[in-house]
């Protein structure tokens, strides 16, 4: 059991390298909205000694514990929910955001932060968790985690926008240092 879940998380790993990054890698082609065809996708994965097929990436979108692929209704593409750094268009409307969001981070970057805000560096967007817990373990991804207070419901009150991925996740442009209370 303990193999068959580092398998789908190395297989899952990889996706996230060609679906959100570089589908370059295996010769992937991507629309404007970030979909890809699963034919394609399983193809040019085997072509590239990555083992795949359908049943599996089923089984890789459905355990994934960050929700971090979809299919289409059909179930002929698929994409990443959010975290392109490629350009793509993910077709979100804005959102009223709770009035509260976190965001997860580790000390070393507390600094730049404070003076330059969030940005989303080579992402499309900032990603903000609506709870403590969420956030808690995205920033102890790089070590012990800082948690950021983002006032959402001012930023939304002097016009910045938010959206919400397919997995929950919050999305904004930017987050101005003013809107973060640093803990």
């Amino acid at each position: 059991m303990y193999l068959k879940m580092k398998d789908l998380k190395h297989k899952s790993r990889f996706l996230s390298l060609v679906l959100r990054h570089k589908p370059e890698t295996i010769g992937l082609s991507m629309d404007a909205n970030g979909w890809v065809n699963v034919d394609e996708l399983i193809e040019k994965c085997n072509q590239n000694n990555f083992p795949l097929d359908f049943s599996l990436l089923e089984e890789i979108v459905e355990t994934n514990d960050k929700n971090r692929f979809s299919f289409s209704e059909d179930l002929l593409k698929i994409r990443a929910n959010q975290g392109h750094s490629v350009e793509i268009d993910l077709a979100l409307a804005p959102k009223e955001a709770p009035a509260l969001l976190y965001h997860g981070t580790v000390e070393k970057f507390l600094e730049s932060i404070n003076q330059q805000g969030l940005k989303k560096m080579e992402r499309q967007h900032v990603h903000l968790s609506k709870d403590l817990q969420t956030a808690q373990k995205v920033g102890s991804r790089r070590g012990k985690p800082v948690i950021l207070k983002i006032n959402a419901q001012q930023m939304q009150a002097d016009g910045y926008v938010f959206y919400q991925s397919d997995n929950g996740v919050w999305l904004c442009e930017e987050v101005p240092a003013k809107y973060i209370e640093f803990s």
